[in-house]
């Protein structure tokens, strides 16, 4: 979808978190939490106590799995332990911090829609 204005973009990533609290029973406090939600869900091991490093991969694997929806990624397959293995398929564009956030808003909204059905 494309964005006329960034308060629509707010206004719908807004009501995603409120989606989110009604499910999880507490609102995601950043797009990080969010990636971190979908990463889990990706992941499909449920919820368990993740080590640090566990966690930056859980990033990874959202990150890859919202951006895959843009064509920038492609998945390879999974590991012997269940974990998904993903391949930049096309370069991703220089963008700044802010440029990054929206992208990955847009691309999580869009997840939500065609992955989960909202």
């Amino acid at each position: 979808m494309v964005y006329k204005k960034d308060l629509d973009l707010q206004k719908e990533w807004v009501g995603l978190l409120y989606k989110l609290k009604e499910l999880t029973g507490k609102r995601p406090a950043d797009l990080n939490a969010v990636l971190f939600l979908i990463g889990v869900q990706e992941l499909g091991k449920g919820t368990k106590n993740f080590s640090k490093e566990e966690k930056q991969d859980i990033m990874h694997i959202a990150i890859c799995k919202v951006l895959s929806l843009a064509g920038f990624y492609i998945l390879e397959g999974h590991d012997k332990d269940g974990w998904p293995h993903w391949k930049l398929i096309k370069k991703l564009p220089r963008f700044d911090l802010l440029e990054q956030e929206k992208l990955l808003k847009i691309q999580i909204l869009e997840y939500f829609k065609k992955e989960i059905g909202w």
